[in-house]
């Protein structure tokens, strides 16, 4: 199978305190009592997609998963293992012309706007993963169908932090004030990457390795980096003006996406966001987290935990001790059972269209503004 085909075939099978809800009667929601199970079908049921469904959706009381969507034999059959039942199917559009209350969309990034404007067009609840889109054109394509999105139906996107309990409460003490006001902001994602999967036809190559091909990931600073991104923009209540940066590949032997680089962001009231992150291990180390710097303090988060500074007394500090992707899984489930609605693909088109931006600036070694990327569009829900 060639790559176009195999691309072509896959496209074709195969967006709470972080968010405003609007709350509607359960009957409404899904047409049936709250207490009833939500039936889930998974399209894309590749290592993310097969990990969070059976680590976390599977975990929940009122959850069934009734489908599962891939194009690979191999993904297909270890589904079929992990979800004793679940309807197999191999054309996402069968998925969506089911009668199945939500779907998650696990597939491959570039894939991402696609399924997710069908899925909003199915009236779906939808969990999808991030990034949004890897390309301008993509993120706009999923704000557009994130405003016509049925209003009774939760769309969450899997920026888990947005729903973690400790990054909440970090969230509210920095929104609060009671450390002063923000000043400055430094974040990273500095640690290794992902294997490079093997064992495949060359014909396979692209979809098999996506995240290492630019076209289909939007490189690390959109795949991954897009988290570090979305915290901030969350925290600081708005996207940066400008951003420059750079990328290179110090390690990196295959593919064609960077694996170090270091952006500086702006945004419009002058206060800085520093971020660098990297897919090459330094034995012994390594800085996943988000850091608030303050009038009166500082905060420090990441999905280990956090630490907040004071003017006065020892360092507060938590451990988080469990994925916190459960937190995100488990708010879907009971949003969808309770009418508890929110539409993220808002918030995720505009952080993953600020990581786009960074992105562009890195590649062309130039400064990028918010304004070219965002032609005059508004992203708020």
């Amino acid at each position: 199978m060639s790559e176009n085909t195999n691309r072509r075939t896959f496209a074709g099978s195969a967006a709470a305190a972080a968010a405003s809800f609007m709350i509607v009667k359960p009957q409404s929601v899904r047409g049936s009592q709250a207490n009833s199970s939500v039936s889930l079908a998974v399209i894309g049921v590749g290592n993310r997609g097969g990990h969070v469904t059976s680590t976390h959706f599977v975990k929940h009381e009122f959850l069934r998963v009734a489908a599962v969507c891939d194009i690979y034999d191999d993904k297909i059959e270890a589904a079929k293992q992990k979800f004793t039942g679940a309807k197999v199917l191999r054309d996402y559009k069968d998925v969506l012309a089911g009668d199945y209350d939500a779907v998650y969309i696990a597939t491959p990034a570039f894939l991402h706007p696609e399924h997710f404007e069908a899925a909003v067009n199915a009236r779906k609840h939808i969990f999808m993963e991030k990034p949004a889109a890897v390309d301008v054109e993509g993120c706009h394509r999923v704000l557009r169908a994130a405003r016509k999105a049925d209003k009774s139906k939760r769309i969450t996107v899997d920026f888990q932090q947005r729903y973690g309990k400790d990054y909440r409460k970090v969230h509210q003490i920095v929104k609060s004030g009671e450390l002063g006001d923000l000043k400055m902001v430094r974040a990273a994602w500095l640690g290794s990457g992902p294997p490079l999967k093997q064992g495949h036809p060359q014909s396979e190559e692209r979809i098999r390795n996506w995240f290492f091909y630019r076209e289909l990931s939007g490189d690390m600073l959109i795949e991954q980096d897009c988290h570090n991104i979305d915290v901030v923009n969350w925290f600081v209540g708005k996207n940066p003006a400008k951003v420059s940066g750079y990328g290179s590949r110090q390690v990196r032997k295959y593919g064609d996406i960077f694996d170090n680089l270091a952006c500086t962001f702006q945004f419009d009231d002058g206060m800085i966001f520093s971020y660098s992150a990297n897919q090459f291990k330094a034995p012994g180390f390594s800085d996943i987290s988000e850091t608030f710097l303050c009038e009166k303090g500082a905060a420090n988060v990441s999905r280990k935990g956090y630490t907040i500074w004071r003017e006065k007394g020892a360092p507060e500090t938590a451990s988080t001790t469990y994925d916190i992707t459960r937190d995100a899984v488990f708010e879907f489930i009971d949003g969808v059972r309770e009418g508890k609605i929110e539409n993220a693909g808002f918030h995720a088109a505009r952080s993953t269209l600020t990581a786009v931006m960074a992105l562009e600036s890195c590649v062309k070694a130039k400064e990028m503004t918010w304004a070219q990327v965002s032609r005059g569009e508004s992203f708020e829900g």
